[in-house]
């Protein structure tokens, strides 16, 4: 039995968990170590079991407690090269993260206790950004937030997994008409910002078959979105792409999500 839980996800924090009795890992630390306890202890999950930490990018939602993380826990830290050498002089990981650091590199599949995973760029304004390919036993999720386009790699590492955790940031008449000034707004709509749910529609209009279990819709914008937008886009792509088996959720930004699992 393979478990997924978000533990927060938006731009106040991101932090995953997918493992099962024996394995357990982490994908970004942008909440507090007493936070991620304590919300995975409510699962009956004890954080010291966590196993090791995937990186996406070093953006402070993603990383703000990575450092004070590392230090306690002593957990391996995967992350490219390049990402590694931005987390060496970021003020969140600075000189914390001695010890734990893993390099892998794009597009080479790594594995660690069993767990294979591949990292693969996507476009978006920190260092190095990835989405990541998972095989957990069996069970393969494709993990994609902040990401700024839709590119053939995405497509295809989507379409070949049965969970997708990906992006639906913002809807585009709401960012356009809402309080942010001009230049944040090209900022997010760039191809190099953050995913509409538009595009996230689009994405899943090309991914969806009948291998696809799950939707998982991540990093919604707090001023520039909402959870029935988001669902009611990627329901409709869904449905137009006769995929009306799969799972949808919108994944909550201040709270944990409930507990995901899944059989192989």
């Amino acid at each position: 039995m393979t478990r997924f839980v978000s533990l927060s996800s938006g731009s106040n924090g991101n932090c995953y968990y997918i493992g099962n009795d024996d394995v357990s890992f982490l994908i970004d630390v942008g909440i507090g170590g007493r936070t991620i306890r304590k919300r995975l202890a409510q699962l009956g999950i004890d954080v010291s079991t966590v196993d090791f930490v995937l990186v996406s990018h070093d953006h402070v939602d993603h990383i703000r407690y990575l450092g004070s993380f590392t230090e306690h826990y002593h957990k391996p830290l995967f992350a490219t090269k390049e990402l590694h050498r931005a987390l060496d002089s970021h003020f969140c990981t600075r000189g914390r993260l001695y010890g734990c650091v893993k390099e892998i590199e794009a597009g080479v599949t790594t594995e660690c206790l069993g767990v294979k995973f591949t990292p693969f760029r996507v476009p978006h304004d920190a260092h190095d950004t990835v989405g990541y390919y998972i095989d957990f036993f069996g069970t393969t999720f494709t993990f994609i937030t902040d990401v700024g386009a839709v590119t053939d790699e995405v497509v295809d590492y989507c379409s070949k997994a049965a969970h997708l955790i990906v992006e639906s940031n913002y809807d585009r008449d709401m960012l356009l008409n809402g309080p942010y000034p001009p230049e944040l707004q090209r900022r997010i709509m760039n191809g190099h910002g953050h995913l509409s749910n538009g595009q996230t529609a689009e994405l899943l209009r090309k991914v969806a078959g009948k291998d696809v279990q799950s939707v998982f819709l991540c990093h919604l914008s707090e001023n520039n979105n909402t959870p029935e937008l988001a669902l009611q886009s990627a329901s409709a792509a869904l449905q137009e792409a006769g995929a009306t088996h799969i799972l949808l959720k919108a994944l909550p930004r201040r709270t944990c999500s409930e507990l995901f699992e899944f059989e192989l």
